[in-house]
């Protein structure tokens, strides 16, 4: 098996084969909280006027819509894990679109599949390509809006490259250094109303979820959907 790791929107790119698209801060961490609350599946759309439109077109859809960290107007909720917590989304269809996850996911043309990644369900990751033992895999960290190298997504990435190979990691070394070093907007008071504090445990609360999130179609549109690993 032939494991790269990559970054931005430019290795999103060039991915081949099994190819995992990391966001830590927040999207695929979002998605992960919205599917173990009961969500049937998330589109994620690239262009925030395409997210519009599918919304207008479909107005039970929840629109989860963000552009540089902050909730964009006339989107039902931001990319806040601890925000959507009081929610109820059991059932629902969800509409995302992002600065740097959804981004990857559109640009990752070259991929035989894709498929979500997060320290959330780090473990279920590497447990799904062990499985399947692919020629090629892909680990694609999508860094600050996907032109940006990010701490948290180049730690999950090679964390979950680690697990694919059984090698030792200290994740909760890394996770202690990320605090300081990476996630300083979680921790800022002038920034709390987009990345409130409580957002930060969630998202490091590492193999949380025994699921991962596979991206698919459905008629035009991407479409991802969850499945259980065991």
């Amino acid at each position: 098996m032939n494991i790269q790791i990559l970054e931005l929107i430019d290795g999103a790119q060039k991915a081949k084969g099994l190819t995992v698209i990391i966001d830590v801060f927040r999207a695929f961490t979002v998605e992960c909280y919205l599917f173990d609350k009961g969500a049937a599946k998330v589109y994620p759309i690239g262009k925030l006027e395409d997210a519009f439109e599918l919304k207008k077109e479909n107005p039970s859809y929840v629109l989860f819509g963000e552009r540089h960290g902050r909730k964009q107007e006339g989107c039902d909720y931001g990319n806040s894990p601890y925000q959507l917590l009081p929610g109820d989304f059991e059932g629902k269809t969800i509409i995302h679109t992002t600065s740097a996850g959804t981004q990857g996911i559109v640009n990752a043309v070259n991929a035989t599949e894709i498929i979500t990644g997060s320290l959330v369900n780090a473990k279920a990751v590497a447990t799904y390509i062990k499985a399947k033992n692919p020629e090629d895999v892909s680990i694609v960290a999508m860094g600050l809006a996907g032109k940006e190298s990010s701490e948290e997504d180049l730690l999950a990435a090679e964390y979950i490259k680690s697990l694919i190979l059984g090698e030792e990691f200290d994740i909760d070394g890394r996770i202690a250094h990320l605090k300081d070093h990476g996630a300083s907007k979680f921790f800022d008071p002038e920034t709390q109303d987009v990345f409130p504090k409580e957002d930060y445990p969630l998202c490091v609360d590492y193999n949380k979820f025994s699921f991962i999130l596979k991206v698919g179609k459905e008629s035009d549109h991407l479409m991802i959907t969850k499945e259980n690993i065991e």
